[in-house]
């Protein structure tokens, strides 16, 4: 079992390093031996699960695609009735995403039933920092790992809205936390707005959202819907937790 959990633990410091590092940086995070860590990491390498790159750093291997992709499908799966009835509810778009390093990943989509919405492609990858979803993960999230994300990925801007430096987001995480919901005011896209709540103890981080158009967005009630969805969401993670 110890050698199980060395194992998921360099894979997390590998992938927390953006899928890229050194022995010795896994050495000193992890705190366990090198001979011990050069072992793990030819098992995952004959595996598929690492990769020796030419400048003898390791990377996450190509096999770990497949278990992502099976995972986020399951995920996807569970969160598809909560989505259904949020929709139903609200008559726009709803939405689920998971943190996979530093993009969000689109898992689950309820669509809305309006000619006019918001279509989002399951499987498409965005930048954190220009979404509601990836807004109200990243505020679940110490300050200290905030950082070290948003400074792997260039923080460009998707509108004249989106917030680009570290020092905006951290103050825009803090009133997330503070109300409990984060909102996407046409910065991923002009004219569709979108609010977001954390799944609360999601593997990898997860957010339900709804969006649509800025002029329908506008008329919902945050006071009505936001309960709404940390109901649903606290509801998916009670049976994500119960189905582990």
């Amino acid at each position: 079992m110890q050698s199980v959990e060395r194992t998921f633990e360099l894979l997390e410091l590998m992938a927390d390093s953006g899928g890229e590092v050194a022995l010795s940086d896994l050495a000193e995070q992890s705190g366990l031996p090198l001979p011990t860590i050069h072992r793990i990491i030819r098992t995952l390498v004959n595996n598929g699960y690492a990769r020796q790159q030419p400048s003898r750093r390791y990377a996450l291997g190509p096999r770990l695609i497949r278990l992502g992709e099976t995972a986020s499908r399951a995920l996807g799966s569970w969160a598809r009735p909560y989505l259904a009835e949020l929709t139903e509810i609200t008559g726009e778009s709803a939405n689920m995403a998971v943190l996979d390093g530093e993009q969000i990943v689109y898992v689950a989509q309820a669509p809305s039933p309006h000619s006019m919405r918001m279509f989002t492609e399951v499987g498409r990858r965005v930048d954190a920092h220009a979404t509601a979803v990836g807004k109200a993960v990243l505020a679940t999230m110490p300050a200290d790992e905030v950082a070290q994300l948003l400074a792997r990925t260039p923080m460009s801007p998707k509108t004249e809205n989106t917030i680009t430096t570290i020092e905006s987001m951290h103050e825009e995480l803090e009133r997330i936390r503070a109300r409990g919901y984060s909102i996407d005011d046409g910065e991923q896209e002009v004219g569709v707005r979108c609010f977001a709540v954390a799944v609360p103890g999601a593997p990898a981080g997860a957010a339900i959202s709804i969006s649509g158009p800025e002029a329908r967005m506008t008329r919902i009630s945050t006071d009505e819907v936001i309960p709404l969805m940390q109901r649903l969401a606290s509801s998916l993670s009670a049976e994500l937790s119960a189905s582990a």
